[in-house]
């Protein structure tokens, strides 16, 4: 998995967690060193009991060849090679070290494929035993991609929903009204939609805050800065980054908003609906099959800052409605998206592909 700490090393992060604490397998998690990956944060996992090694990520040969090591000693029954491009690399080493079982997670319904490395990803595939995606939308873009359907399955990402206890809500009447998206900057994500968005409210004389957290790329970051100072937004947008206590900042906030370009399955938008938040999110792959427009939340179209800033407003000027809605989508979160939900799906998979545990 990578080191970098994105919203998919967390999903391999709570598999193993939910492993260790079922005591089902023994589970060691191997993370591939990137310039941001915090040894703090390593540690915090060991002090949560997980076996943690750490690989280079320099070269792709050097991850490979530290990864087959490691995998030689452990002697593992299955190898889960999460995310592009670690599941390329990790089931490169699993084949070395002869592996049993190799299983390849995919976090995305728009990987960065070229040519090459489509093709290295389909040899893999015919000497792996499952391909998984994390919703629907991403199993159909593999198969898409040309992967085989008869291995291709799909198991929704979840979240720890021990962070979202009902007593630790706060009342909808005493919540803050102002707008949050937490997600990294990255090319993937569209905070520059909502910016526009909330500059169109203001013009109407709709006041609103709106906060950003999370880190990333310092250029987008500074973009998105750039472009809140030229909109005359300084004093309604803040640059939160890093947050310690995001699940209890969303369960304090009335109204969550996800603008992206494309997604998997995203983990941020299922958070904000255990939390309780009213739900804003874009209408592409993943988003559209956890939000079911006017129900648990609102979908906009792609890049359109008016769509957005119209759903805001419903939300804002209909706040009955917008309750009703948060009330669902939490009841949502918990059936269908909990962490033990998740682990359950790739237990039983393990199971069927091991016959051993």
């Amino acid at each position: 998995m990578t080191g970098g700490f994105s919203g998919a090393t967390q999903v391999a992060v709570d598999l193993c967690l939910a492993a260790v604490q079922s005591h089902d397998a023994e589970v060691l998690l191997v993370l591939r060193r990137k310039r941001n990956t915090d040894n703090a944060r390593i540690q915090a996992l060991i002090d949560l009991g997980l076996n943690v090694q750490v690989v280079p990520g320099w070269a792709h040969l050097a991850t490979v060849i530290a990864l087959y090591k490691i995998a030689k000693k452990f002697q593992p029954d299955i190898l889960v090679a999460h995310g592009f491009s670690e599941h390329l690399w990790g089931r490169y080493a699993g084949l070395l070290a002869k592996v049993p079982h190799l299983v390849h997670v995919e976090h995305n319904s728009r990987e960065r494929y070229s040519r090459w490395r489509l093709w290295q990803a389909q040899w893999l595939a015919q000497r792996t035993a499952a391909i998984v995606g994390v919703s629907e939308g991403v199993r159909t873009a593999l198969l898409e991609h040309g992967f085989p359907a008869d291995i291709c399955k799909a198991i929704p990402n979840g979240v720890n929903l021990h962070h979202f206890q009902e007593t630790a809500l706060t009342p909808w009447e005493n919540r803050e009204k102002t707008i949050i998206m937490a997600s990294r900057f990255a090319k993937q994500k569209d905070q520059g939609t909502l910016i526009e968005a909330l500059a169109i409210l203001q013009r109407k004389g709709i006041q609103a805050t709106l906060e950003f957290a999370g880190l990333g790329k310092n250029r987008l970051i500074e973009k998105a800065q750039q472009r809140v100072s030229t909109l005359n937004l300084q004093m309604s947008v803040k640059f939160l980054g890093q947050v310690q206590d995001l699940p209890s900042r969303l369960m304090s906030r009335k109204i969550f908003v996800l603008s992206t370009h494309y997604e998997g399955m995203p983990l941020a938008l299922v958070e904000a609906m255990a939390a309780g938040c009213a739900c804003i999110g874009t209408n592409v792959v993943g988003v559209r099959e956890v939000i079911d427009d006017g129900v648990n939340g609102l979908l906009v179209p792609e890049n359109d800052a008016q769509a957005l800033a119209d759903a805001i407003e419903n939300l804002i000027t209909h706040p009955e409605q917008a309750r009703l809605m948060a009330q669902a989508a939490r009841r949502k979160a918990i059936r269908c998206y909990g962490r033990s939900t998740m682990y359950k799906g790739y237990a039983t998979m393990f199971r069927e592909i091991a016959r051993t545990f």
